[in-house]
């Protein structure tokens, strides 16, 4: 069916343009109608709608003319119905974050525009009914507190809050001299361990740090630009300027006519690039509770992946980064990053069980770990990421306690990961007034479908009732959120963004999100990750390539023996290679990889296959999902007789040989390629890319915003195998007749990256948004604080109780003296409580004076 060819403004309104399309094909949206409402109450997704709408109507003409029109536009663009006869409520999204509800009645067509929250009750009617109609449902809408809060506007910009906060700033603080008030008082904080920075208490006005500004600019242009701050350094104070403009003359001089320029006609230009040179950051804190935090021998223990290779490259940069700064602005301060965790005592063989750890190729950063406690002592194994909830409240504020210890004060930033990593953030930004950014990596809601409304079938494994709430605490409570691509925040046309889909949601029985989060909400930033330039580097650089690992890779490619380690063989070593590397999952589509190669003839005369994933022998994984996958990768090789011509190796966790495996495949002049039918971000595309191998990459998620098509690499649709494999075919027939061609693509691949996507690139964003954002809350310090306390009471009133229902693992002395088996914890059961009698508005209002008085206390004693 043919897709409409329409665009809908924002400023349009469905449920006033929507009664005139229905009068216009009233014949065959009655039909239609007709069947949405004859199966009874029930949950629509697009698919369905479609469909239904395709079998209502005989006459293809009118079906195409139907389709091409405004209806068209509204079913295709339609997430879900909500069917309860008469009446269909429609949620449409016509652009990524722009929604809009409607209810239209199956008989007269007529149509009402509908709130966020009524549409939810008629989605819970199908879940809870009882719920439904209770005028005392717990419902939470943090929209109403961000009534005073600017807003992006156009699906465009979503994901450049700071550039957004930079012009409104200028904005607001542009007016007239006096509005520079909350600059100069923010400026008067600035401190390192008491010690003043920039200016002192002299200049407790606009006018005299104008005045200050005038003089000292004029004194430093006379002088040699390498002239160090320190010669200078106590002409700066008699007019109450201290260190941190610069360390020496020439870069004094552009801080101090940035400020001037800010004080005189800021814009935002010169806004950001203030922010990115004055002294705030010095000390971050980075949670990460779950799993198995270590440098080595911990990948692939439960729990414990990607997130921990990002988190140390993360801090690798944003040391280099500080560094680098404190430098320039002529400071000698040492600065501090701790990646906070859990210590595990029963370790497997890890150093999980160690306090403290210098992280490798630093100079001041270090894992420390504070173990989880219960009321009998310290948990000692491992408990799922998905079970940890019971424990965060406490390991929060002996964390904090010992950052603080640590460090020897506050840090200036904390930034969390993941759903546990986040709320313990929160909680100590909220208890210390420290600026705060979050992390999600992946958010559950996204993985499971419908498991919102469904919380109640899945909440004994997974506990979503906590997760879910936790994320909207935390992503609230943040300053800034750290996202890495556009989709990741608000999808793409087709498809709904991770963060997108808290925007308005329902947990029938426990509670109403009537506005989650708002994607427009300039707080999204994106910050792209890298991958590690002294790992995975161009093919080129003869003289840094791990020569070392040659024998190895030279086996694993081309050894004529099948072991646990590979299978099949390249009978034609001449031939180029494409090469794969994933999980060996549905999602990462593997199998679907093969299969194009399989049937492209075109392609297997050309090149190789060459994938790595998963394990080869279905007996020896755990996984269901992967055991199908190993199957169907056996039964492919053998139904296109793929023998000669395709190398399996099994999963590789050694990221330096990996490296070097991707860099003999572009000595191969050969390609990578990512074939997944969703990937959030595509780790594996810059690892490539940065390696010099072109790369075919899905046009499914963030590797579209990745790959420029045709210039930095290639798009393809992993729903079209046949288009995706000619695609193929076409760049080494090209590459035949052409070898400079392939070498335009290896440098296009690896601009763009030196371009977007490198961890320096990176540091500077997150360090400019910690900065940035510091001054930001400030700015609107009231109504942040009138929103920390709705989400205390979140807090207190909710989450608290959802965390107290988890089971927790078995007293440790148990397990200590062998009453337990192995490692694993024992679950202690608990007895579904009663259903209550009162509502849950009357069981908060009963339970709020005493509950907010004895946090009040604890927090003044503390």
């Amino acid at each position: 069916m043919a897709a409409p060819m329409l665009s809908f403004k924002r400023s349009d309104s469905i449920a006033e343009s929507m009664p005139e399309a229905l009068r216009q094909s009233r014949y065959q949206m009655k039909r239609c109608f007709a069947r949405y409402v004859s199966k009874g109450k029930r949950l629509m997704k697009n698919q369905q709608l479609m469909e239904e709408l395709e079998k209502s109507m005989d006459d293809k003409i009118e079906k195409n003319k139907l389709m091409e029109g405004f209806l068209g536009y509204v079913i295709v663009s339609t997430q879900e119905a909500v069917v309860i006869p008469p009446f269909v409520a429609f949620v449409v999204r016509p652009n990524p974050g722009i929604w809009e509800f409607v209810k239209v009645h199956a008989d007269d067509l007529s149509v009402q525009g509908i709130t966020p929250s009524e549409y939810l009750k008629f989605k819970e009617s199908l879940f809870d009914e009882n719920w439904a109609k209770d005028d005392n449902a717990l419902e939470v809408d943090f929209g109403a507190l961000d009534l005073s809060t600017p807003h992006l506007t156009l699906p465009s910009s979503i994901g450049n809050g700071m550039q957004f906060i930079s012009r409104f700033m200028s904005s607001k603080l542009g007016d007239k001299t006096d509005n520079m008030k909350p600059l100069l008082d923010y400026l008067l904080t600035l401190n390192y361990r008491g010690e003043k920075l920039m200016i002192n208490d002299q200049l407790d006005t606009v006018n005299k740090l104008q005045t200050a500004l005038l003089l000292a600019e004029v004194f430093v242009s006379g002088l040699p630009k390498n002239t160090p701050f320190q010669k200078f350094e106590q002409r700066f104070q008699e007019w109450g300027l201290e260190k941190g403009w610069g360390e020496n003359a020439a870069t004094v001089k552009e801080t101090l006519n940035c400020l001037s320029e800010i004080l005189q006609a800021p814009d935002p230009v010169n806004m950001e690039k203030f922010f990115s040179r004055i002294p705030t950051i010095f000390n971050i804190v980075i949670f990460s509770p779950h799993g198995y935090f270590g440098q080595e021998n911990v990948l692939g223990l439960p729990d414990t992946g990607g997130q921990v290779v990002y988190i140390l490259d993360q801090v690798r940069a944003l040391e280099e980064e500080l560094l680098l700064r404190i430098k320039q602005m002529g400071l000698s301060i040492k600065p501090q990053i701790l990646v906070v965790t859990r210590l595990i005592p029963e370790a497997k063989g890890t150093k999980c069980n160690q306090e403290l750890e210098p992280i490798f190729n630093t100079k001041y950063s270090h894992i420390l770990r504070v173990p989880f406690q219960t009321q009998t002592g310290i948990l000692r194994q491992w408990v799922s990421r998905f079970d940890i909830y019971p424990y965060l409240e406490r390991y929060a504020k002996d964390a904090a306690t010992k950052i603080i210890d640590h460090m020897e004060g506050k840090p200036d930033l904390i930034i969390g990961n993941y759903t546990d990593g986040n709320l313990v953030a929160s909680l100590m930004s909220m208890k210390h007034g420290i600026p705060q950014g979050t992390i999600a990596h992946a958010l559950e809601k996204t993985k499971y479908e419908d498991s919102d409304v469904k919380w109640k079938e899945l909440d004994q494994k997974y506990h979503f009732s906590c997760q879910f709430t936790a994320d909207m605490i935390s992503m609230n409570t943040s300053d800034f959120i750290i996202t890495s691509t556009y989709q990741e925040i608000a999808g793409s046309k087709d498809r709904l963004g991770q963060y997108e889909s808290h925007h308005a949601f329902t947990m029938p029985g426990l509670c109403r999100y009537a506005t989650g989060i708002n994607v427009f909400d300039p707080k999204f930033n994106i910050a792209s990750p890298g991958a590690d330039q002294t790992v995975y580097f161009p093919y080129t650089q003869k003289h840094k390539r791990f020569t070392n690992f040659h024998a190895e890779i030279e086996e694993l490619l081309y050894s004529k023996v099948d072991n646990d380690e590979h299978i099949g063989n390249l009978a034609d070593r001449k031939k180029p290679i494409i090469f794969s590397m994933a999980r060996l999952d549905t999602v990462k589509n593997i199998t679907g990889l093969v299969e194009w190669y399989g049937k492209n003839n075109r392609l297997r005369d050309l090149v190789n296959l060459v994938v790595v994933a998963g394990l080869l022998d279905p007996s020896k994984s755990k996984d269901r999902e992967e055991i199908n996958e190993i199957n169907k990768m056996k039964s492919l090789i053998a139904k296109y007789q793929l023998t000669g011509q395709i190398r399996w190796i099994r999963a590789q966790s050694d990221r330096y040989r990996n490296s070097e495996l991707y860099r003999c495949i572009a000595d191969s002049k050969g390609a990578f390629v990512q074939p997944a039918l969703y990937e959030a971000f595509g780790l594996t595309v810059i690892e490539a890319m940065n390696c010099g191998l072109p790369t075919f990459a899905t046009n499914q998620g963030g590797p579209a915003e990745i790959i420029v098509d045709g210039v930095s690499g290639f798009q393809i649709n992993p729903m079209n195998g046949d288009e995706s494999s000619n695609k193929m075919a076409d760049f080494f027939e090209k590459c035949q007749s052409d070898p400079s061609y392939w070498n335009k693509l290896s440098t296009g691949g690896l601009q763009r990256i030196m371009e977007c996507y490198t961890w320096k690139i990176y540091a500077n964003r997150v360090l400019n948004m910690g900065a940035m954002y510091g001054f930001w809350r400030q700015l609107n310090k009231d109504e942040k604080e009138a929103k920390r306390r709705y989400l205390q009471l979140l807090y207190n009133l909710q989450f608290r109780s959802l965390a107290k229902a988890v089971p927790i693992p078995a007293d440790p002395a148990q397990v200590a003296t062998g009453t337990t088996s192995g490692t694993t914890a024992i679950a202690i059961k608990r007895q579904p409580k009663e259903r209550r009698t009162q509502s849950r508005l009357e069981r908060i209002a009963t339970n709020l004076l005493p509950r907010a008085s004895t946090y009040k206390t604890r927090r003044d004693s503390s």
